[in-house]
């Protein structure tokens, strides 16, 4: 598996991938990073954000809610709260989400705002993912 990572995600319900890529890109606190096989190992907090890998010419995204990203040479160990791949959203659901969440800011004073703009977030980037796998 020379020049290959092993991109795995796991969230508490479960593995949610686990695959032999060739690029990996996510979210991290500090900012956007990838990895290509060979990398300096580090482990860095996930934001809520897109994770996506490569395998040859093809791109696949997954959605990751916070968490841990460990990084070796050869290995990409995701621990994320929750995690989704594209073609498994609901775009509905999102679309329904996002909705609830504005109407929340916009009431801010009634609700949490952490919570209510974390579930914006979280809904705005399920649907750029569902977008994306609608457009291939």
């Amino acid at each position: 598996m020379e020049n290959k990572l092993r991109l795995d995600v796991v969230t508490p319900y479960g593995q949610i991938l686990s695959e032999e890529t060739d690029e990996v890109s996510a979210s991290g606190a500090e900012g956007d990073f990838g990895v290509l096989a060979g990398h300096v190992p580090f482990v860095t907090m996930l934001k809520i954000g897109m994770l996506t890998y490569k395998k040859g010419n093809e791109t696949f995204y997954v959605f990751v809610n916070s968490g841990y990203a460990e990084v070796s040479a050869d290995k990409v160990i995701v621990l994320a709260d929750s995690a989704e791949r594209a073609e498994g959203i609901d775009v509905e659901r999102a679309k329904t989400a996002m909705k609830r969440a504005e109407e929340r800011l916009k009431k801010a004073e009634e609700y949490d705002f952490a919570r209510a703009t974390a579930s914006l977030e979280r809904a705005a980037i399920r649907i750029q993912l569902a977008e994306r796998r609608i457009a291939r």
